[in-house]
């Protein structure tokens, strides 16, 4: 299984810390954001990594980064987004790096405190389809909200004003080799941009998406608010552990 880290994106909630550098590269307490997706994907056994970024500070990635030798990787693929097309746009320029094999995708502005390895072992057995991990909130219209009968999922509503249920999509999605010819189906949204819920929708509705609960806190960074969130929260996780590594890296909620 290979790993992307999307990382593109303006950064505007964040104005004007972002005006001389990408959002993934702001530190999260005593690391760059961008760290903490990349070891939870590391952590999970993954280390065939592609970044995706973009925007003028793009190269500020490979000269923090370089090949990952700090995460134990002797290589790490880039890839470049022109714009702000979405998340599903930022996917499909992984195909070629993907090259037919199962995807594990990662917010490059989610932390999470638990792992994801499990999710991922089970993914590696699942024959095809997807996976998505879920965690409960108290204000899910923030965010994707699937709604689950039994033991399957039956739809994600992206932003719901009134949710059907306080589970929401976590920035971690575990694909199969035809995400791709999904991401080439779809239409923008009201917003212009291609959209990872009509992606989730497409495998819930051919019945192949299957779901995970995601353990620990789940926060993103894309706002102050959550910015300060992350920081405090990897802070009171490394004290909690006596010093020891933080949390590992997910989307947003407690």
């Amino acid at each position: 299984m290979k790993g992307i880290v999307l990382a593109g994106g303006t950064g505007s909630r964040l104005f004007p810390l972002t005006k001389i550098t990408n959002k993934h590269l702001l530190p999260i307490y005593d690391k760059p954001m961008i760290y903490y997706p990349i070891e939870t994907l590391v952590e999970a056994g993954i280390k065939d990594l592609l970044i995706v970024t973009g925007g003028r500070n793009s190269g500020d990635f490979l000269r923090l980064l370089a090949n990952g030798k700090e995460f134990g990787l002797k290589h790490i693929n880039y890839t470049y987004q022109e714009g702000e097309g979405g998340i599903a746009e930022a996917l499909a320029l992984a195909e070629h790096f993907a090259d037919n094999d199962k995807i594990c995708v990662i917010l490059g502005d989610n932390i999470i405190e638990g792992s994801i390895k499990g999710a991922a072992e089970d993914f590696r057995h699942q024959e095809r389809g997807a996976k998505i991990l879920l965690k409960e909130v108290h204000d899910a219209e923030r965010f994707g909200v699937a709604e689950i009968q039994g033991d399957r999922i039956v739809g994600i509503e992206e932003k719901p004003q009134r949710p059907k249920s306080n589970y929401a999509v976590t920035g971690i999605y575990l694909y199969d080799e035809t995400v791709f010819d999904k991401t080439r189906t779809l239409k923008p949204s009201a917003r212009g941009e291609l959209e990872i819920t009509d992606v989730n929708n497409a495998y819930i509705r051919e019945g192949t998406m299957t779901f995970d609960f995601l353990d620990g806190w789940w926060t993103d960074a894309g706002t102050f608010e959550s910015l300060l969130r992350a920081a405090n929260l990897v802070y009171e996780t490394r004290h909690r552990q006596g010093g020891s590594a933080p949390a590992t890296a997910g989307a947003a909620g407690l």
